[in-house]
């Protein structure tokens, strides 16, 4: 029974070393929002660049980035990012057949990093197309 018990002890231990001694990738990004500003409806499509960096001591791999509406598309690295170099999520965001006005969506991104869901957001103010003509 004692040897038994020491062995569960001493697999358990080994099992703690072995998980702790894994690399695991994290991921920092460069901002956490974009503010596109003002633009006109006559020009509804607007472009933004997000910038990560894996701070990690592993591959960094993005498994998904979805954005809360279809206006938003985001397109992002798809080859794993190795510790100390970059990535990046280019967001556009489409604002034909929307009403004018603020807006603010959110991006979320999921990754194998330590973080595993980071949430992006963009935000602007589109005036209407006659305000543009004035």
């Amino acid at each position: 029974m004692v040897k038994k018990s020491f062995l569960y002890l001493l697999l358990m231990v080994m099992s703690i070393g072995y998980v702790a001694a894994q690399s695991h990738a994290d991921i920092k990004f460069d901002k956490m929002s974009h503010d596109y500003g003002t633009f006109s409806e006559s020009n509804p499509v607007v472009k933004c660049t997000f910038t990560f960096t894996n701070v990690g001591d592993g591959p960094l791999v993005i498994h998904q980035v979805v954005a809360s509406c279809g206006c938003t598309v985001p397109k992002y690295t798809q080859e794993p990012v190795l510790p100390g170099k970059t990535g990046t999520i280019e967001v556009t965001y489409n604002g034909t057949g929307k009403f004018p006005g603020h807006f603010k969506k959110s991006i979320t991104v999921r990754s194998n990093a330590k973080s595993e869901m980071v949430r992006l957001t963009i935000e602007g103010n589109m005036t209407p197309a006659e305000e543009a003509s004035k």
